[in-house]
């Protein structure tokens, strides 16, 4: 078993716990809220994928479950924009968080394109 897995798992749920921690800093108002649930949801959503792609049944199921994982990672950066936009909570929080969400963004891009090289490679 490679210990990279386990390490891309680790910072999976890092991020997704900073970023709760950081929506539990977030103005209890209506907007406030809504950013909160969405930003948890997303920030949280590509651990659990993260297992699925590990279970995945073909390399065609791998590179769909992590693309899964990076749709989520997308989703939270925009809305860790808007928060930044709106000013709701404390620039070097929102930093660190947004440099791990850009670098995990970057980690999942590049393993579906080396996925999707070494599928063509099998054609």
């Amino acid at each position: 078993m490679s210990n990279a897995r386990y390490d891309l798992e680790d910072r999976l749920i890092r991020f997704g716990a900073d970023v709760c921690l950081l929506a539990e800093q977030l103005p209890s108002t209506v907007i406030g809220r809504h950013v909160a649930h969405q930003v948890i949801r997303s920030s949280t959503s590509p651990l659990a994928n993260y297992g699925e792609v590990q279970g995945a049944e073909s390399r065609r199921d791998f590179i769909h479950k992590l693309g899964m994982c990076l749709k989520e990672l997308r989703e939270t950066g925009a809305w860790l924009k808007l928060v930044t936009a709106l000013n709701m909570c404390p620039g070097g929080v929102m930093e660190s968080v947004r440099r791990e969400c850009n670098e995990l963004i970057a980690i999942f891009a590049t393993s579906i394109r080396t996925a999707r090289r070494k599928d063509q490679r099998v054609l």
